[in-house]
């Protein structure tokens, strides 16, 4: 299979690379937004591209495709360069080949936990995505997509005896880290792993900002407005705790049902204009009692706002929500008291974050899988293009097959993984 792939290509393996890599590292990616149970379907056919199709038909002899159950090839290219994106949102910014432990709390970066190597199974330790490649292939490892503020745990005390191979000096154990169930394989309220192999309802999860666990929107206990809506959720138990955004209610996104004349179905609605806050920190200044002299001001957005306690479950958060906060001394002092002073930070965010990730893929010098899959397309003639895709569509479906079953193991892919099975196909 490989090797029918090699041939119709010549020298441009481009498109083989293209599905070998991405495929690989996908497994070490998911959308830190939101986390789907959903299956990629290889099933179809996948071929030429419209104007390769467009051509009058070829007399060689090529296989038949079914139209109706059919891909382009600009199509699987495309889906190949979104899988590309994705990696890079979520890995770009974090160094693969350096352990992150030298630059201390980092502000956030991709982690794992590995069970295989803690000394203990209740001691919670996270590891750089550079360790995890370099000091622990092969073991059985726990991918927590990204944390903020936190100092590689590999090879310190936690670990027994195991020194890191990247970054051998390191402090017994990092104090300023924060872990959560997480860093043992579970999530939400509910404690347990994803995918959970015993739970048969799908559904999505969804990141808390703040304690940054992982949530089944069911068990959210609210109505979750359309992801294109908003920004960030804050969880219950945390909105709880961090009384202050009570203050600030107003600029939630909520689900409503509209009343039966309207059109079917629920809308999204962000209660009161994202601007609401700074309009009545403005009205407040101007509506000055008579025995207050003219020219105070109201500096406190939080004091200037009405405090809503009617709201229930997790909070749903414009992506300018923490723009709005207030940033008077007082309220600074009132975040570190909470340790939430990064509330105010925007570049904290996971979108911030994912951006830097793709701002980094794109200023690369090395083209884009998509680019050189392109380009190795239009090297190759009409008949080699058809064998190299029907060898190609072969090749991705038996290697989906192989890797489902690190997915249901929930096992890292190595590099030599992909290798071994490529030399027996």
């Amino acid at each position: 299979m490989r090797n029918n792939i090699s041939k119709s290509l010549k020298n441009c393996d481009e498109i083989e690379n293209t599905g070998e890599y991405l495929q690989f590292r996908s497994f070490r990616v998911i959308s830190t937004r939101r986390r789907r149970r959903a299956s990629r379907s290889s099933q179809a056919s996948l071929h030429l591209t419209e104007q390769i199709m467009a051509e009058p038909p070829s007399t060689s002899g090529a296989p038949d495709v079914d139209d109706e159950n059919t891909m382009t090839l600009d199509e699987v290219l495309e889906e190949e360069l979104q899988l590309e994106n994705d990696a890079n949102a979520v890995l770009g910014p974090s160094d693969d080949k350096n352990c992150s432990y030298d630059k201390g709390f980092v502000p956030r970066q991709a982690l794992y936990s590995c069970k295989t190597c803690k000394k203990d199974s209740d001691v919670q330790a996270g590891i750089c995505l550079a360790c995890s490649y370099h000091c622990h292939e092969g073991h059985d490892l726990v991918e927590l997509y990204t944390k903020r503020f936190f100092r590689c745990d590999c090879g310190n005390k936690k670990f027994g005896e195991l020194k890191c191979n990247l970054a051998p000096n390191k402090e017994e154990e990092n104090e300023g880290n924060v872990y959560n169930q997480n860093f043992q394989g579970l999530y939400c309220v509910c404690s347990r792993p994803y995918p959970d192999p015993e739970d048969e309802v799908s559904d999505d999860m969804i990141q808390c900002c703040i304690c940054e666990d992982w949530y089944h929107s069911r068990h959210l206990n609210t109505e979750i407005p359309g992801e294109e809506n908003y920004a960030e959720m804050i969880c219950e138990s945390c909105t709880k705790r961090l009384d202050f955004l009570q203050y600030y209610s107003g600029l939630t996104v909520s689900k409503v049902v509209k009343p039966q004349s309207a059109s079917d179905g629920p809308i999204d609605v962000v209660s009161i204009p994202a601007e609401a806050v700074t309009k009545v920190t403005e009205e407040a200044t101007t509506e000055t009692p008579s025995e207050t002299k003219p020219d105070t001001v109201v500096e406190c957005k939080k004091k200037a706002g009405k405090r809503d306690d009617s709201k229930t479950g997790a909070t749903f958060w414009p992506n300018n929500f923490r723009s709005l906060l207030c940033t008077c001394s007082e309220c600074k002092e009132m975040y570190d008291r909470l340790k939430v002073s990064w509330i105010i930070d925007e570049n904290d965010t996971v979108q911030a974050y994912e951006e830097k990730g793709k701002t980094v893929g794109e200023s690369g010098s090395k083209p884009s899988q998509y680019e050189q899959g392109m380009k190795a397309l239009f090297e190759l003639n009409r008949v080699q293009q058809m064998e190299a895709i029907l060898n190609y569509n072969d090749l991705k479906s038996n290697l989906k097959t192989y890797l489902s079953k690190f997915a249901e193991t929930k096992k890292v892919v190595r590099e030599e993984d992909i290798l071994v099975r490529l030399s027996t196909a």
